[in-house]
């Protein structure tokens, strides 16, 4: 029998994880790690030697950062129907890779207060916090969901950066972002993965 251990913090980038796991349907077991404590140990350290989360172990194979986390279960949980199928996955790949990198970028460092000297902003991976906004907005202004008309782990990872950079003003409240957000927040494995992670927050 199939065994899938999931390594989270409820006040962690862990959210969007249990969220992609509640669309998979999968079977798995939640292990709530603390910061300063259990995240740190020896045993979590030969998981992630980063010492942070989320993380997965899947019949003992190991998998970190979030975007890869989605793609990966997408992959090893075909019935679910969460990756496009594989000669269609140019668009799929390309926007998952770019909340991963411009996004994830742009969005942390405008959080920290930190811009791009004008001079310097072919030197960095996104050019400017406007530019990704503007990327972003453009693609979400055509298309229902991130890769076109289907739902997809794609949707999981840049849905969470839109939903919670809009609560946080990590990224610019614009209709695009507010209808695709409003979108995700109804699917029942968002209510369901929320629910359970503000349970264990509590």
């Amino acid at each position: 029998m199939s065994q899938l251990d999931f390594y989270t913090n409820p006040q962690s980038r862990g959210r969007m994880i249990r969220w992609m796991l509640e669309e998979t349907g999968a079977d798995y077991e939640t292990h709530i790690l603390t910061y300063n404590d259990t995240m740190k140990s020896e045993d979590y350290l030969a998981i992630n030697p980063m010492g942070k989360v989320p993380a997965i172990v899947h019949d003992g194979r190991v998998v970190t950062e979030c975007a890869a986390i989605c793609a990966y279960l997408a992959d090893v949980f075909p019935e679910a129907a969460l990756a496009p199928a594989v000669d269609d996955r140019a668009s799929y790949y390309r926007w998952l890779f770019f909340a991963a990198g411009p996004l994830e970028a742009a969005t942390v460092n405008r959080a920290f207060g930190f811009v791009v000297p004008a001079d310097r902003e072919r030197a960095v991976g996104y050019g400017t916090f406007e530019h990704v906004m503007d990327t972003l907005d453009m693609r979400l202004s055509e298309s229902p969901y991130i890769t076109g008309d289907h739902f997809t782990a794609a949707d999981v990872y840049v849905g969470s950066h839109v939903i919670w950079g809009i609560k946080f003003n990590m990224v610019e409240t614009r209709a695009s972002f507010q209808d695709y957000a409003e979108k995700l927040v109804v699917r029942p494995a968002f209510i369901r993965a929320n629910q359970l992670d503000e349970e264990a927050a509590a």
